[in-house]
């Protein structure tokens, strides 16, 4: 079953991210989505909250802040935001859109499975609203450029939310580090690979014990062309639908057959 295309000039639209309510990104996506409709929402962490993944507050109470009628932070984690945005802030009407990002740095390939920003939007999704994720590729200890999404950004989503989306899924799009008018092709792509967590840097501490940084992303395999790996780093917008049904529907059969 299909969603209905949808006409953001009168959609209420939900901000959040996980980079927290302060964040350069944010502030950008809030006003992309004015562009597009009056009605925008923020509740957003109040610190960062990177690596998160779909994490949810269970074992302490969650102090929601208001800063005005539309803008309110959360002690905890994306979910946490869009759980309580959704069925508190909002109950009155929830938003036909959630937008999360835009995110300090790409979320590609493995990178959505600890990502708060892909949290932020599974949430959404699986609350039955629509979602797309925003992220910016960077360069490690360079100052973020959003300026491919500020050229972009809105475009996209009216186009995006225009579109005839399947249930249970949600958008991740990434824009590549490069200048608005050197972006190479906006593009479909399923997702690549690059793991995270493979080189680890264990050292001493004053007192001699031991402690560990966890190292860069694998680098140096070429991604292939049609994965959002090798669209960003060629200077392309990669869109990747995900769906939140993670059955292998393919596997059913033969792990039924062992069990004769």
């Amino acid at each position: 079953m299909f969603k209905k295309p949808l006409d953001l000039s009168d959609a209420r639209i939900l901000i959040s991210n996980d980079d927290g309510i302060h964040a350069e990104g944010i502030k950008l996506l809030e006003k992309l989505a004015l562009t597009l409709t009056d009605d925008v929402w923020v509740c957003a962490p109040e610190t960062e909250q990177s690596g998160a993944s779909h994490s949810l507050t269970i074992h302490h109470p969650l102090r929601l802040r208001k800063y005005d009628d539309r803008h309110y932070s959360v002690d905890g984690t994306p979910t946490d935001c869009v759980m309580l945005a959704l069925n508190h802030l909002m109950g009155d009407r929830r938003p036909d859109l959630v937008l999360s990002g835009i995110n300090h740095g790409a979320n590609i390939g493995d990178d959505v499975t600890y990502s708060g920003t892909i949290a932020a939007a599974m949430e959404a999704t699986l609350l039955g609203v629509r979602a797309i994720a925003f992220s910016q590729s960077v360069e490690d200890g360079v100052p973020p450029s959003f300026a491919v999404p500020q050229h972009f950004g809105a475009d996209l989503m009216r186009r995006m939310a225009a579109a005839a989306w399947p249930e249970n899924t949600m958008l991740n799009i990434n824009f590549p580090n490069v200048a608005p008018d050197k972006v190479t092709e906006t593009r479909v792509v399923r997702h690549g690979r690059r793991k995270i967590g493979d080189d680890l840097h264990e050292r001493r501490d004053p007192r001699g014990r031991s402690y560990f940084w966890i190292g860069p992303l694998r680098t140096g395999d070429t991604a292939p062309a049609d994965t959002d790996i090798a669209v960003v780093e060629g200077g392309g917008i990669a869109i990747t639908p995900i769906c939140l049904d993670l059955t292998d529907y393919g596997a059913l059969p033969g792990f039924a057959e062992t069990l004769g």
